[in-house]
């Protein structure tokens, strides 16, 4: 009667009757199997009640239960049983503590993992590779990384979930290059890779940009005919996407055989840091009516590719059967990516007028800067001030807020104003973030600041800069002194401007690959700035390359002295 019933919740109420009338009901192993499909028929509550009312319980019954929980999406449940098995002083197994490690994982319970981490040592557990693994996906899940690789180290025959969860631990806390490194080594010691290590280390690879690393993973892929599962399919998709090969993304994309909500989300994301936007809003009219519904994250980035092509009538649109079609609320996100498509647009008066009428409450920082930005563009200094001054009182250990009030004040002529800006900074001891650019070159990444001296080929980079500015000045570059601090003399200005983290990097990557027609592909950590746009524009034109550079916001395609984004950034 058991195993006909499976785990239907009915037909085990019908069987545990039948155990009842044949005078079974004392039988531990019926009762065990009898609550162990309960269980795993979401009937956690009826479980609970078998194994209580049982006048003599054992370790297995319990272990059972907490690990048919933890594997059936029933993590409280998990916790529960584990706790009945710990106040009964039931001996426990090591398939108990890996379970029970894995329900706080699901549910990120940090200090009952803690707990338990402390109760599997007590019990000589502490070196058990099962649970290890376990609570090693446990930490890194938590964002404990310190604790993590001190149990991976620990860990002496690594299975893939092993692996696997240190690498997407170090890529879901933003330590990309850190993944890559574990990926690396994972090769080093020949272990054997699955679709979720390739999954891991693909979404590393599009967080730092390492195209060279990721273009592997595919080939590896393609080599040993693996399944391309949605999850891995996406994966692809989105690490294309954000190391700038769009075109290739969109190969993956076409050929995929399933498409989950990620996937279409992924590829719309893509076109739209890429300056595509009409290709974004085409694809995602193609979702709207042969994908899955779009959710919250798929209309972020809609509303951002409408903001960076200036499509203001199809950004509104998308905003309205957001509520109208898909019952989707708006959140903070979509609000401030409506705000940044009409400040981006010159329309100030229309981004300050949906504020005032759509907000629900006070808009938040990430709203006045997307507002404060535009004013920045459009040199609309009056009300820049006036937003500037807002967000330092919402937030007024912001060095960026102050930072771009200063920048306002220099551009509108107010210099007695960026002086008092500075002192305020000094006197608060604020500092700007610091700016990096990083190259990668057949593997390694080279990261470049401003004034860089500390690279081993520092001397050759800024001959090869000066005489690529030499080139770039004859051709009609002139340096963008406004960029720059406003006290310092015009030569000094273009001095400073000069040594910028993206041109250092760029001319790296150019003096490295002198008769190469691959492009040079550039990652910087903030917004590029003004003068280094123009100047690597004329370096695309002299140099006859495509030069590939990606921003805190968006990529930038420079060819022929043209960028991709038409300005619009």
């Amino acid at each position: 009667s058991l195993l006909l019933a499976g785990p239907r919740a009915g037909a085990l109420k019908q069987a545990h009757a039948r155990i009842i009338v044949t005078g079974h009901s004392r039988s531990l192993p019926f009762i065990t199997k009898l609550a162990t499909l309960a269980v795993a028929a979401g009937a956690a509550p009826y479980a609970h009640l078998l194994a209580t009312s049982h006048p003599a319980p054992d370790s297995f019954l319990f272990s059972s239960l907490t690990r048919t929980a933890a594997h059936h999406g029933l993590p409280v449940a998990a916790i529960a049983f584990y706790r009945i098995l710990l106040s009964a002083a039931l001996p426990f197994s090591s398939f108990t503590f890996t379970a029970v490690a894995k329900a706080c994982a699901d549910l990120s319970a940090i200090r009952t993992g803690t707990a338990i981490h402390a109760h599997s040592i007590l019990l000589g557990f502490g070196s058990d590779r099962f649970v290890l693994t376990a609570l090693l996906v446990l930490y890194s899940k938590c964002g404990q990384l310190g604790v993590a690789r001190k149990l991976f180290d620990a860990i002496r025959d690594r299975s893939v979930v092993a692996w696997n969860a240190m690498i997407s631990g170090y890529e879901q806390n933003g330590l990309a290059e850190r993944a890559i490194e574990v990926y690396k080594e994972m090769q080093a010691v020949k272990a054997v890779p699955d679709s979720m290590t390739f999954v891991a280390t693909l979404s590393a690879c599009a967080q730092a940009g390492a195209l060279d690393l990721g273009r592997e993973v595919d080939r590896r892929i393609v080599s040993e005919r693996m399944d391309i599962s949605v999850f891995l399919g996406s994966a692809l998709v989105n690490m294309y996407a954000r190391c700038g090969v769009v075109d290739k993304a969109r190969r993956w994309f076409d050929a995929l055989q399933e498409r989950n909500v990620v996937t279409w989300t992924s590829m719309i994301a893509g076109y739209g840091m890429h300056g595509h936007g009409h290709e974004a809003i085409k694809l995602f009219h193609l979702m709207r009516r042969e994908g899955p519904p779009p959710n919250h994250v798929t209309f972020v980035a809609v509303l951002s590719a409408c903001a960076h092509a200036g499509l203001v009538m199809e950004g509104r649109d998308a905003f309205a059967c957001m509520k109208r079609i898909y019952g989707l609320v708006p959140r903070i996100e979509h609000y401030c990516s409506m705000v940044d498509m009409f400040g981006r647009a010159g329309l100030l008066d229309e981004a300050m007028q949906f504020i005032s009428d759509y907000m629900p409450g006070e808009p938040g920082p990430e709203v006045w800067t997307a507002v404060l930005g535009a004013c920045k563009m459009h040199k609309n200094f009056n009300l820049g001030v006036e937003v500037a001054e807002r967000l330092i009182a919402l937030e007024p250990e912001n060095p960026s807020y102050h930072v771009l009030l200063s920048n306002i004040y220099a551009l509108s002529g107010k210099m007695h104003h960026v002086e008092k800006v500075r002192n305020t900074m000094i006197k608060r001891r604020l500092k700007k973030q610091i700016g990096f650019s990083l190259i990668e070159l057949g593997g390694t990444s080279h990261l470049f600041r401003m004034g860089e001296k500390s690279h081993p080929q520092t001397t050759e980079i800024y001959q090869y800069l000066e005489e690529l500015i030499h080139r770039i000045s004859a051709a009609g570059y002139m340096p963008e002194t406004e960029s720059v601090l406003h006290e310092l003399e015009e030569e000094e200005r273009e001095g400073a401007l000069r040594y910028h983290s993206e041109k250092l990097a760029v001319a790296y990557g150019l003096m490295m690959s002198v008769g190469s027609t691959t492009p040079i592909r550039v990652i910087k950590n903030l917004r590029i700035c003004g003068d280094c746009h123009l100047a690597i524009k004329f370096m695309s034109s002299v140099e006859n390359r495509e030069i590939v550079v990606r921003d805190k916001h968006r990529f930038h395609h420079f060819k022929d002295g043209k960028c991709s984004c038409l300005e619009y950034w």
